[in-house]
């Protein structure tokens, strides 16, 4: 019988990804979701390949989920008399709200809001990172610093300030624009930049108005000090490690990692792990051995998603990108200590009734001779809750709604069907049989798991559990009606 690949790809699309051929390709090695990068692009060509993505879909009859990843407020220094400057350590450097431009005593960084939440003894990092500086003395214009880590600044570089809150919206103007523009077009899933409060996931959901799920990037470690109430009103995670491993200590990422992971998961929405996973591969066919150890982590920890983002996008091998992430997931799959590790980190709350159901539905796939578990879905909040039991036989996912199924691209073991509104609990359980035969998950010696609500189509009513046989000879000798 067929076995899922449980963990999810997620391939970014850019300018070496831009034909029906290569992101078909994609599509058939591995990928699950598509991410379009609203930081690079125009509009139109997001389009171009939004509509590849849909055509795809169509051709193969397999819902495919795309995720708009919005910028964020991108804060940089201005502009240098000769281009860059050398600071050295120890020496005094000023930040300031002068356009004039800079030299190595000072620069502009055109961004008052910094200057308002700034205190003596803050650090600004400059360039990812690789240049640190220490505020001595800062008013609302200007921020005298001592340079702690010295290096070459330059023209536009970016700035992090990690220590302190900013006054600064999740959402810039650009952002506003490419979130509109990204639910107009049909993105099932929102990436969220630069969140620090659980009002900045609150604001994106608003404008959304429910077109798209909101998913939080945890970059910052005012997110990460947050997190929980994150959470809660978040549709999903990603653990956006290059801003994060900038602003805290590298050493600090990998624990806060496998944290945020378990929470997610407790909490039953879907988490991606992100950000330099096979970073070599943009120039090599070949990963490195620490690259494929990375995303086995990613994977035994029981990441709903890995992503990669220049690999497929700008890279030279992106096929083998998606190919070699596929290869790691399903060897790291199939070793029994995945399962210990999965099964050990299950949560045992439980608080209403598809609590108990999805619970039962697992210990029954556990004990039994079980081959799928089948959920009846509108919202898809059912699966996830499956989902969160991570159960050892393939999830198939049913509903008439096709946003309902692109978004369960993104969750752990789905298999997303579309079929038909039902009135009847037996027209249910033979469409679930149907799937699971038809998908290669079972034939017609075999059982499966049916979970449905009744009254049907409506969210929010799981209430059957029934194992069924896949012979739909026995299903209508034996089911109700």
């Amino acid at each position: 019988m067929r076995r899922l690949r449980n963990v999810k790809i997620v391939a970014t699309l850019g300018p070496a990804s831009s034909d029906y051929k290569t992101i078909r390709a994609l599509f058939e090695v591995g990928a699950d979701m598509f991410r379009l990068n609203m930081s690079h692009g125009t509009h139109a060509e997001h389009k171009v390949r939004y509509d590849i993505i849909r055509q795809i879909e169509a051709d193969t009859g397999r819902p495919v989920a795309v995720l708009a990843d919005l910028q964020g407020p991108k804060l940089r220094v201005g502009t240098f008399a000769f281009g860059a400057a050398d600071l050295e350590e120890g020496e005094p450097f000023r930040f300031d709200l002068d356009p004039t431009e800079g030299d190595g005593h000072r620069v502009c960084l055109p961004h008052p809001e910094i200057f308002a939440a700034l205190e003596t003894g803050s650090r600004l990092l400059v360039n990812d990172g690789k240049i640190r500086l220490r505020v001595t003395a800062c008013g609302p214009d200007f921020a005298d610093c001592v340079v702690t880590v010295g290096g070459t600044i330059s023209n536009r570089k970016g700035v992090n300030v990690p220590d302190v809150v900013l006054p600064l919206a999740a959402l810039s103007a650009k952002d506003r624009e490419d979130l509109e523009f990204a639910c107009e077009l049909g993105a099932d899933w929102l990436a969220l930049s630069f969140v620090q409060r659980p009002e900045d996931v609150i604001e994106a959901k608003a404008l959304a108005r429910g077109r798209a799920q909101v998913l939080s990037k945890i970059e910052k470690p005012q997110a990460e000090r947050a997190f929980d109430e994150i959470l809660k009103v978040s549709d999903g995670i990603m653990v956006a490690r290059g801003d994060l491993g900038v602003e805290l200590p590298v050493e600090a990422v990998p624990p806060i990692q496998k944290r945020l992971i378990r929470k997610c998961r407790a909490a039953a929405k879907p988490v991606i792990v992100a950000t330099q996973m096979l970073e070599s591969m943009i120039e090599s066919p070949m990963p490195t051995r620490a690259e494929i150890s990375d995303v086995a982590t990613a994977i035994y920890e029981g990441a709903d998603a890995i992503m990669l983002s220049a690999e497929s996008a700008a890279g030279r091998y992106p096929v083998e990108a998606v190919q070699t992430m596929n290869a790691v997931a399903r060897s790291v799959e199939s070793d029994p200590t995945y399962r210990d590790i999965i099964e050990a980190s299950r949560s045992a709350k439980r608080q209403t009734v598809a609590d108990g159901i999805v619970a039962a539905a697992r210990e029954i796939a556990e004990t039994t001779d079980v081959s799928a578990i089948c959920c009846y879905t509108q919202s898809g909040k059912t699966v996830a809750l499956v989902c969160r039991e991570r159960p050892r036989v393939p999830v198939i996912a049913l509903s008439p709604i096709t946003q309902t199924l692109r978004k369960l691209c993104l969750s752990w073991g789905v298999h997303a069907v579309r079929c038909d509104e039902v009135s009847r609990f037996k027209e249910a359980v033979v469409n679930a049989a149907r799937a699971a035969r038809d998908y290669g998950f079972a034939d017609e010696s075999h059982q499966i798991i049916v979970i449905a609500g009744v009254p049907f189509n409506v969210q929010g009513t799981t209430n059957i559990l029934r194992v069924a046989p896949c012979d739909e000879r026995l299903i209508y000798r034996t089911d109700p009606e």
